[in-house]
């Protein structure tokens, strides 16, 4: 019996080190995604507020690689939908926006890739703000959710509070307290559950959206004493930018000078309301990474922490996103696993959320679905400096997907005053095409001007950057089988 028992032991001991590496190949995968957030309100990017204070995000960055420039999409629903398909909005078909709820998808036509993970022996969960149609796809794309159907506002409930969440597939229940906080706290309840297979969970805040609700305990934070500079062009008529720019603001000069919104509102004052919205998320961070340490699942847990996309206050005079300047979309990119991804490293090249999705499949183990837009980030997670010849193409088509993005312009195209656009960035250079006849063009160096405030395209000296950049821009679209090549205004 002695003797049996210790040949027990001895093999389960032998099975130990398979069991840790089977789990590294095939690692968990938790993305937090948040809504309308800059890289600017998490402490370890250079470009934040010296007030600001996110220490359980910083210690993502600490035991993981920060991408300082990484792109996801330009608003919202889009966003969205990029990331469940791996696919550029051009690319994205039987999705449309609609009145109510916002937006209709086919999921025979417009297939989310958690489906793919899930057949692969991942157990699939989505919890969170779901922006796309009334059918969170529970059954089908998920084997757990918790869902805020945002795409219907009649149903949804409050922003903040007062919720109507509908869970696993179930009839809406009137849900109170802190989003935030019951987002976190149901993620908890997820990963304490007996795994026994691969989790992927996809965590929706929907923080930090408008109205910038904080919860109480930080209503104190960020006083009056933090400082908010002004940025160079919040007012208009900034006559190097396209036409639309012009004239574009929602910013005017207080009765003390400082700016002002719409509401009244000063900006330094909106800012640090958005700031303080910003701390439930950070406190929800660090619950998160205490669990998966606690229930021995950290060390075997992709995760990413990253934005639908970012946010601007004031640059350019926005309050808003949807512009394709770094102040309106650049959102917070952070990857950590170790084995996987270098600890405390930072990675300069630009990235896209598209290219999450590649990286997902390949240290999943299991082929995408379909082709993919994106490309593998594993040798920058590896290696932060290693070559990387991959451009950020980014589409701003407002309310358009698929083969209505290949139509004709009518010169009425936009949403908010935002003509439609196309951007390309690679290395310290970014190209902006708006698609409006014979409106010009913008080329930044953002490492010279990360303000984005001198159009080098005006600059003769520049001109052959310009039109190397312009033919890139061309050379991605073809890549990705763009249609509205053959509709694209010629600019002036």
């Amino acid at each position: 019996m002695k003797t049996r028992t210790l040949f027990a032991l001895a093999w389960i001991a032998t099975l130990t080190p398979a069991i840790a590496a089977d789990q590294l190949s095939r690692p968990n995968i938790l993305v937090i995604y948040t809504d309308d957030q800059s890289h600017r309100t998490v402490g370890c990017y250079t470009e934040a507020y010296p007030w600001v204070k996110t220490p359980n995000i910083d210690r993502l960055a600490k035991e993981g690689v920060r991408f300082v420039s990484g792109y996801c999409g330009t608003w919202c629903a889009p966003s969205r939908a990029m990331f469940l398909t791996g696919l550029q909005p051009h690319a994205i078909r039987g999705l449309k926006f609609a009145k109510n709820p916002h937006s209709t998808y086919d999921p025979a036509v417009c297939r989310f890739w958690p489906a793919a993970l899930r057949k692969a022996g991942y157990r699939t969960a989505q919890i969170g703000k779901w922006h796309l149609s009334t059918d969170a796809g529970h059954g089908r794309d998920w084997d757990h959710s918790v869902v805020w159907f945002h795409s219907d506002p009649k149903a949804a409930g409050g922003y903040y509070r007062n919720q109507k969440l509908s869970f696993d597939g179930g009839p809406l229940t009137a849900v109170g307290g802190y989003s935030t906080d019951n987002y976190t706290r149901y993620a908890l309840d997820f990963i304490r559950r007996p795994h026994d297979k691969p989790w992927l969970l996809w965590l929706c805040y929907d923080a930090v959206h408008s109205p910038y609700l904080p919860a109480e305990r930080h209503q104190s934070r960020y006083t009056a004493n933090e400082p908010v500079p002004t940025p160079a062009d919040i007012f208009p008529p900034r006559p190097t930018k396209p036409a639309y720019m012009h004239r574009y603001g929602v910013w005017s000069p207080g009765p003390d000078g400082v700016p002002v919104n719409s509401k009244n509102r000063a900006l330094p004052d909106v800012v640090r309301q958005y700031n303080r919205a910003v701390l439930g998320l950070d406190e929800g961070v660090g619950r998160l990474l205490d669990t998966l340490e606690q229930t021995g699942q950290l060390a075997s847990t992709l995760v990413v922490f990253t934005s639908d996309q970012g946010f601007a206050w004031g640059q350019h005079g926005f309050e808003w996103k949807v512009a394709p300047y770094d102040a309106n979309l650049r959102a917070p990119f952070i990857v950590r696993l170790p084995g996987r991804a270098a600890a405390g490293k930072v990675c300069r090249h630009p990235v896209a959320m598209l290219d999450l999705i590649p990286t997902i499949f390949a240290l999943a183990g299991t082929p995408p679905p379909w082709p993919l837009h994106g490309h593998d980030l594993s040798p920058l997670l590896k290696n932060p400096d290693a070559p990387w010849p991959h451009p950020v193409m980014l589409e701003f088509f407002g309310h358009r997907f698929g083969e209505e993005t290949d139509r004709a312009l009518t010169g009425n195209d936009g949403l908010g005053g935002v003509p439609w656009w196309l951007s390309l960035r690679q290395g310290r250079h970014k190209y902006i095409r708006t698609l409006v006849e014979s409106e010009i063009e913008e080329l930044y160096d953002l490492e010279s001007d990360p303000e984005e405030l001198t159009n080098l395209a005006l600059v003769p000296e520049h001109r052959a950057t310009l039109k190397d950049f312009r033919a890139r821009l061309i050379a991605e679209l073809k890549r990705t089988n763009a249609g509205l090549i053959k509709n694209l205004p010629e600019p002036k």
